[in-house]
């Protein structure tokens, strides 16, 4: 299988050290991110562990993420699901990172290294096993075509709407709010007026949360309503 380089779609992509030491890579001609240059991996840990994955005490969770880019979310995923908890990770990425990039993007120890290099590693468009607990299913895709399964977590980690304004449709958060079991969680860094009202119209109910640092808010909606919009959570 041919994958597209984000290079080949988007032009040269440069490596940046964030705040916290992590890194992230710089699309110049989007003047985009992958990650907030204030901390890659505290962001991913605010938004995405915190106020995702660590909501769900279940022993088995799926989940869905929305733009793989540097493998971030799968590793922190790995490192701080509870203990013995089973998950069934499905990423979509239509401009998957080759290896050459992700071999050098930074880590805290040889373990985070390890598991990320096999996540890279790993063949697309099957699912794997990263260890006995933890499936990941690689998925070179759009979104918007992308045949989906049962998700209990939904990490939407797309580029900002004002990049990519299709990631952000309408049609996308209804096909993935059919997607997601009752009481499904999904969780975006984005709190932009717009992106909200276009998941309330799929059926979400919205709440917005604190932000990581140097960012106001983030988003987290649930398909039976746990979280109502309202009042800012302290």
């Amino acid at each position: 299988m041919q994958l597209a380089k984000p290079d080949e779609m988007f032009g040269v992509v440069e490596f940046q050290e964030t705040a916290d030491g992590s890194s992230t890579l710089y699309l110049p001609l989007l003047d985009e991110h992958y990650h907030s240059v204030h901390g890659a991996l505290t962001e991913s840990m605010h938004v995405f562990i915190n106020a995702g994955l660590l909501t769900l005490e279940t022993d088995e969770i799926s989940v869905l993420e929305v733009g793989m880019g540097t493998g971030l979310n799968v590793l922190l995923t790995i490192l701080s699901r509870r203990p013995g908890q089973k998950i069934r990770y499905h990423a979509i990425e239509k401009y998957p990172i080759p290896v050459e990039l992700s071999s050098k993007l930074a880590c805290r120890d040889d373990n985070e290294r390890r598991i990320l290099d096999k996540i890279h590693a790993l063949p697309w468009e099957k699912p794997q096993n990263l260890d006995e607990n933890f499936e990941l299913l690689k998925t070179c895709a759009d979104i918007h075509t992308a045949e989906l399964q049962r998700y209990d977590l939904v990490y939407f980690d797309a580029f900002a709407p004002e990049k990519q304004p299709d990631m952000w449709s309408p049609s996308v958060f209804r096909k993935i709010y059919e997607a997601m079991n009752g009481g499904g969680v999904l969780v975006t860094y984005c709190s932009k007026g717009s992106a909200k009202q276009t998941m309330r119209d799929a059926g979400f109910c919205v709440k917005r949360l604190a932000g990581p640092p140097h960012k106001h808010h983030m988003v987290r909606a649930t398909k039976n309503g746990l979280f109502c919009d309202g009042d800012l959570e302290k």
